[in-house]
């Protein structure tokens, strides 16, 4: 492949999944800098992959798994700690989910364990299936849905309207 069709070819690709990379990774890392940094990290890492990957019909698939693992190696690091919002996403309404306020959804999401909220973002946001989730993330099917039980029932009582 010519240097110039890959370029063309990735950063079409780029230009039509960048936005909502951007948002799955906001939802996963609670903040708006690492988000961007986690997607371009995992773009980075693509484009190197990109004409073997560009020949298969599991672009999608590639990508998401790099975004997930890069974003589980960055809160392997010692000195990881998780930022505090720094704005809210508006407009990001995952499906399966009604709030009045993105912002409120963000910390209830950011309340979470962080592999409850991998699995709620995989599950609920990107639409993966239990299986999907478990083969992203190498857990059991087992576990992906306890732990979706789990973080849906802890995110219902966090967005539950609280009385006057």
């Amino acid at each position: 492949m010519r240097r110039s069709t890959r370029d063309e070819e990735f950063t079409a690709y780029v230009k039509g999944r960048q936005h909502h990379l951007l948002r799955v990774a906001r939802f996963m890392c609670g903040d708006q800098h690492q988000a961007e940094d986690m997607v371009q990290n995992a773009l980075a890492k693509v484009y190197t992959a990109w004409p073997r990957l560009s020949r298969t019909d599991s672009v999608d698939t590639y990508v998401r798994r790099v975004l997930i693992n890069s974003i589980k190696d960055e809160y392997r690091r010692p000195w990881r700690r998780e930022h505090a919002v720094a704005e809210p996403v508006l407009g990001a309404s995952p499906e399966g989910f009604e709030f009045a306020d993105a912002e409120e959804l963000m910390q209830a999401l950011k309340a979470l364990p962080a592999g409850q909220r991998r699995v709620v973002v995989l599950r609920h946001y990107w639409g993966l299936s239990v299986e999907e989730v478990a083969a992203t993330l190498d857990l059991p099917t087992g576990t992906v849905k306890s732990s979706t039980s789990r973080a849906l029932a802890a995110l219902a009582r966090a967005l539950q309207p609280q009385p006057l």
